[in-house]
């Protein structure tokens, strides 16, 4: 049986995971509270600048992300679903790429499993997808880093 979330979406999907030494509160609060998450937000390398971030569903999430060579990145999104703690669904908005993100917190002991799952509604190439993926483990490996006050 498939459920709506094993279904790639029609440009693809990517799905990153990892479990982090920290509770789904402290990982969320990372996230949710947007003076900690431009501190970390995005692949090695670069920086935020966050305009709005509405976390309920139909708010808006506005930032600007810039890369080390001083690229400029606009993104809008808009959220979808929120259970603080558990879960948000949002959909970035994009005339490239359009995709809807999942990301799950699950409990595990005294660590939370944080897993992102990105479904693609528009054409994306597989070295697209490849380097996503990749974008996204730095991600997580800055939200390590965070966590563990190295950031």
């Amino acid at each position: 049986m498939h459920y709506p979330q094993d279904i790639p979406g029609p440009g693809g999907s990517v799905v990153n995971s990892r479990i982090f030494s920290a509770s789904n509160t402290e990982l969320w609060q990372a996230w949710a509270d947007p003076a900690r998450q431009v501190l970390w937000w995005g692949p090695e390398g670069f920086t935020n600048a966050l305009h709005e971030f509405d976390l309920r569903p139909g708010g808006a999430w506005r930032l600007t992300m810039r890369s080390a060579d001083g690229t400029e990145f606009h993104n809008e999104k808009v959220f979808i679903e929120v259970i603080p703690g558990e879960k948000a669904v949002f959909k970035h908005l994009s005339p490239i790429h359009v995709f809807t993100m999942t990301m799950q917190l699950v409990p595990r002991g005294g660590a939370t499993k944080l897993s992102w799952r990105m479904e693609f509604e528009t054409p994306t190439s597989a070295e697209l997808l490849k380097f996503i993926t990749m974008a996204n483990e730095q991600n997580f490996d800055r939200l390590e880093a965070y966590l563990g006050g190295e950031i």
